[in-house]
């Protein structure tokens, strides 16, 4: 286990976690549920998402034996089948409006076992979640070609003009009563959307009418693969047609290793509606060309141009040396659609040359980096608010309308608070415009305490500011709360005091700090007072309103005090 945690790490992976069926789901279930689970051993590997070469059983060892020079790079060939015996899968126009790309191949002679069968179940559905984006870019459909004979088409009708037998159902529907049926399947009910509004769905059939599937939501249950299918029909169809073929090209390298001729695909022919025709799977190798000091350059390395080829080749990346030692010709086999780029050539070379084994170098350039003032001047208070014998808080920046508006008596529209477009939950709103909110609630939370409640936080708050790039603007706040059977101003206040004190600012109008007194929607009419300081109002103190307690659902009287601190930095 530890060997191959190794070399996981080495080839870029990582392998999350060994485990069995049983462990998981007595973690999620408890012992009880977990009784009867399988004992095998589960590795866990995780892969970066940009591999979709390693997402099966077959592409993973591949990939893996070639890393440890155990094997060659296989070559990928595809055989045109002659003139009008291979597969055609003919798109008429009406695609257009719905799926307008398909394509497809075949895999011959293909042997499977039941293991073999379940990683090639596995691999589309991996790949229906991620580079297909759950179906909507592109659906896979593979089917028996011995049920069934072509040409086919790929059409688009009216729902209620198709009807066939689902995959694993036992009567025929049609398109409207499947999309009815499937509503509350746990797998398939989160692809329906995709069709349901549309005037035609898309289907495909074989030369006898037969139903091959309605993507992207079933197959028809007449051309289902089992163990036994000698013959896979693939197709792929979508509204990407560059994902489409990735999609195929990855299926059919990854299985057919297990044909007849091991890594040989059957082409098929794709009728476009303009007449056109073209042929895939694409299969398609082509050569890029980097020079060896790029390369020793962006990871930090001097390796031999030579060194660097084997490098890369053990990566899947076939290279070799050309023009004495110049530049290094790789070829881009059709399993990496992830290669866009010089630089992904180069990622793949310092994976394959070991990430540890990179020297530790110190960086040419020298800076010292250092501390933002505004949070410097933050953790310094928080010591200070603490050792004053306040507890702090730190509160969701977002909360609902009611908490920064009704709440605290004032309206939402002069709170020039920050909206969230589609909120999850009633809670999440909008970004706060005030920290009270966020300590009542915590107060609220902790009534069994025993009194007096002593708060505080400093954090950020957000406020609409249309002169800014982005529309709003943060502001660093500072806010106090103090819950007891008496209001408790006079401790407010000299907590007001001690924070002046200690950012050295004097109690006079002149260069220093004073309180006026104010009303304030969210306090007692005659207990509140608005600070100000360095020529600003920077805030208010004062005691709750009894309503806004009420509200909180706090029974005692409260009295806070919030300050922007970002005129003191």
């Amino acid at each position: 286990d530890e060997e191959f945690n190794e070399l996981c790490f080495e080839f870029g992976l990582e392998l999350d976690e060994i485990t069995s069926e049983k462990d998981i789901i007595s973690k999620e279930k408890g012992e009880e549920k977990a009784k009867g689970a399988s004992d095998t051993v589960l590795y866990k590997i995780d892969v970066p998402a940009n591999r979709y070469d390693l997402l099966c059983l077959e592409g993973l060892v591949r990939g893996l034996q070639v890393f440890k020079e155990r094997i060659n790079l296989p070559r990928y060939e595809k055989i045109i089948p002659a003139e009008g015996e291979g597969q055609r899968l003919i798109i008429t126009e009406e695609t257009v409006q719905v799926r307008p790309h398909a394509v497809a191949a075949v895999l011959r002679n293909i042997t499977f076992t039941k293991e073999r069968y379940d990683s090639f179940i596995d691999l589309q559905e991996k790949l229906h979640q991620n580079i297909c984006r759950r179906r909507a870019l592109v659906a896979i459909g593979t089917h028996d070609l011995d049920t069934i004979s072509g040409p086919f088409t790929f059409t688009a009708k009216a729902p209620s003009e198709i009807k066939f037998k689902p995959l694993n159902q036992s009567q025929e529907y049609t398109a409207s009563q499947i999309m009815d049926l499937y509503r509350t399947d746990s797998h398939l009910r989160h692809y329906l959307h995709l069709i349901e509004n549309k005037p035609l769905y898309p289907v495909i059939y074989d030369s006898n009418g037969v139903v091959l599937s309605m993507p992207p939501i079933i197959n028809g249950d007449h051309t289902k693969i089992s163990v036994n299918t000698r013959n896979v029909f693939i197709e792929c169809t979508g509204t990407d047609i560059t994902k489409a073929k990735i999609v195929l090209d990855i299926i059919v390298t990854m299985f057919s290793e297990y044909c007849e001729k091991p890594f040989s695909v059957e082409a098929a022919k794709v009728v476009y509606p303009n007449g056109k025709t073209h042929i895939y799977p694409e299969l398609a190798y082509r050569k890029e060309k980097v020079k060896p000091e790029l390369i020793n350059k962006k990871i930090g390395i001097s390796e031999t141009p030579s060194s660097l080829a084997k490098l890369l080749t053990r990566m899947c990346l076939k290279s070799h040396v050309i023009g004495n030692g110049n530049n290094i010709e790789i070829e881009i086999p059709p399993t990496r659609a992830d290669i866009i780029h010089a630089c992904d050539i180069v990622e793949d070379a310092a994976i394959a040359y070991g990430y540890n084994n990179i020297q530790m170098t110190i960086p040419k350039t020298y800076t010292i980096a250092n501390q933002l003032p505004l949070s410097k001047l933050t953790e310094l208070l928080r010591l200070d608010l603490a050792a004053a014998g306040f507890t702090e808080a730190l509160t969701f920046a977002l909360c609902s309308q009611e908490d920064i508006a009704d709440k605290l008596g004032m309206d939402i529209s002069a709170t020039k608070a920050v909206r969230i477009a589609n909120p999850k939950t009633a809670e999440f709103q909008v970004a706060r415009t005030t920290l009270l909110p966020g300590l009542l609630k915590t107060i609220a939370a902790n009534r069994k305490m025993p009194l007096p409640l002593k708060l505080f936080e400093i954090s950020d708050i957000v406020v609409k500011d249309p002169n800014t790039d982005v529309g709003a603007r943060n502001y660093r706040h500072f806010c106090a709360v103090y819950y007891n059977k008496s209001p408790g101003f006079e401790i407010i206040h000299g907590l007001l005091d001690r924070v002046m004190q200690l950012l050295e600012v004097p109690p006079n109008e002149k260069n220093g700090y004073t309180i006026k007194a104010t009303e304030g929607s969210a306090f007692f009419p005659g207990r509140c007072a608005e600070i100000f300081a360095k020529g600003q109002s920077i805030g208010k103190l004062g005691v709750l309103h009894p309503d806004v307690i009420t509200k909180f659902e706090l029974t005692m009287p409260c009295s806070a005090l919030e300050i922007n601190i970002e005129p003191f930095v």
